[in-house]
């Protein structure tokens, strides 16, 4: 590394239109890790992400001449906000080649800004090729969103205010790599500053560039990356970066998506912001990294890089978190069929507080249900196993299974050709610990259950859709008895929905 990029960052002026953002102290997950942990939070950037810094401090170097061609960037959001914004502070002309894959969010501020957009591709790599054919067509100034010195240098700024703003020792600081641009800035700045704190890359498990060039020992190109932190799906680390990153990280950690969502979560817990993927990267890793080493007592920083995410995200997000956190297990359980033996189930989890419940009627002898419970970690998952076990209950895990989590769980269900005589009602209940064993303790064993789907989605009122085996003439004592319940519920016996996906159709 031969460039001399503390002189450059100290020397960077784009204050006059980033700004310097806060450290703050992430209280809860501090207490409950038993660290000092802090947030460096770039989303509070004018563009919401720390991109504005690099983009900024590339176009104020430009020639007069260069200028007055105008500059294209390709990104998958961040980098592309931050150059539009820079582009219309100095009166520059900016054309901008965004992935199709763009959240809708990031292109709409793209266009705010007077950037022309072009979508083209369904990654980073698509893009940038499509914008250079551009750039060479036009003359436009390629503005590089990470392989690039003074894009480098404006990142780095982000260095230079953490070894001003934190007068203690800090042990580690965890940065989100793509391409490489954030974590070589910083890197750059805080080893020479503050040799003494670790530089802890972190990556998406799925776009794990910077690992896989340690491995090799130069930057290798991925087959393929994972789009969910769609701001760091990159196939492969800059040649400016990796010259910086080969010698000054001293650890990558890959994260899974689920530990990116449980971060999301920890930052809003923490600061009521919410991360993008991407922006919560460096806090997945800080978590892992303490969670693996039995780190205590030590002073950590995350980078907090941007906050740029469509709201329609939120439901997958906030879905994956419990997994996320290790707080749920995720088991398929065979039961008997008979009744009694679904509430006798419940039972057996005591105190545990269910989380998800789906089972459909499937044979005359077993059955399977597919349950969520709320745990404390790994080591409580593993007993509520062991202890369903000696309770004569064959269990499977599903906490890892990626298609149970992402379909199954929705799937439960469909038509039962054995049941007949079934009624189905739809329950609204208080949520409330103990909520569903209280509601299986009212139903009794007067019905077979031969369908039940309930999730609890953080709401005032749980809700139920239940399936009971019942003659024609005993509807009426079915009503005056759930009528006798005080909760809310609909008949969806004769619902078409029920009819076309549940019942059967002679």
């Amino acid at each position: 590394m031969s460039f001399d990029y503390v002189s450059a960052i100290h020397n960077a002026e784009i204050y006059d239109l980033a700004i310097e953002t806060p450290v703050s102290s992430a209280q809860i997950l501090s207490h409950r890790l038993s660290n000092k942990i802090l947030l460096k939070r770039e989303d509070l950037q004018p563009v919401f992400s720390f991109k504005v810094r690099g983009a900024y401090n590339k176009l104020k170097n430009l020639t007069r001449g260069q200028m007055s061609k105008g500059v294209i960037a390709a990104s998958a959001g961040n980098h592309a906000q931050g150059v539009a914004i820079s582009a219309k502070k100095l009166k520059i002309h900016a054309t901008i080649v965004m992935p199709v894959t763009t959240p809708r969010i990031k292109v709409d501020a793209v266009q705010a800004y007077g950037a022309e957009v072009v979508l083209f591709g369904d990654d980073y790599n698509s893009a940038a090729a499509h914008a250079d054919q551009i750039a060479k067509k036009e003359k436009f100034v390629f503005v590089h969103p990470f392989n690039d010195r003074d894009v480098i240098v404006g990142q780095g700024t982000i260095g230079m205010e953490i070894h001003r703003q934190i007068a203690q020792p800090l042990d580690a600081i965890f940065i989100a790599v793509g391409g490489g641009g954030l974590c070589a800035g910083i890197a750059a700045y805080l080893s020479a500053m503050r040799p003494e704190t670790k530089i802890i890359a972190v990556e998406s498990d799925d776009a794990a560039c910077l690992a896989a060039a340690m491995e090799a020992g130069r930057p290798v190109r991925l087959p393929e990356v994972g789009i969910f932190a769609d701001g760091t799906a990159v196939a492969e680390i800059g040649n400016y970066t990796w010259d910086i990153l080969k010698d000054l990280v001293h650890e990558v950690i890959a994260v899974t998506t689920d530990e990116i969502c449980a971060a999301i979560k920890d930052t809003f817990n923490d600061t009521r912001a919410i991360c993008e993927p991407s922006g919560a990267l460096g806090l997945a890793g800080l978590k892992k990294y303490i969670l693996e080493k039995g780190v205590l007592d030590e002073t950590l920083l995350a980078v907090q890089c941007g906050a740029n995410i469509d709201f329609d995200r939120l439901r997958y997000i906030s879905e994956r978190t419990q997994t996320g956190e290790k707080r749920e297990a995720i088991l398929a359980v065979t039961i008997n069929e008979e009744p009694g033996s679904f509430k006798n189930f419940c039972q057996s989890l005591k105190s545990r507080n269910v989380t998800e419940f789906n089972y459909r009627y499937g044979s005359s002898k077993a059955a399977q249900i597919f349950v969520g419970v709320q745990v404390t970690g790994d080591v409580d998952r593993l007993e509520l196993i062991q202890d369903l076990s000696l309770q004569n209950y064959c269990v499977e895990d599903m906490t890892d299974n990626e298609m149970a989590k992402l379909h199954i769980r929705h799937m439960v269900g469909g038509r039962a050709p054995k049941v007949s005589e079934e009624q189905v009602y739809r329950f609204d209940f208080p949520e409330r610990p103990g909520a569903l064993i209280n509601f299986l303790n009212i139903l009794g064993d007067r019905w077979n259950i031969s369908l039940f789907h309930y999730r609890n989605h953080g709401s005032a009122f749980g809700r139920v859709l239940v399936g009971f085996q019942a003659l024609d003439n005993q509807r009426e004592e079915v009503r005056v008895f759930l009528d006798s319940l005080q909760y809310r519920y609909v008949v969806e016996t004769h619902n078409n929905c029920y009819r076309l996906f549940l019942g059967n159709l002679d």
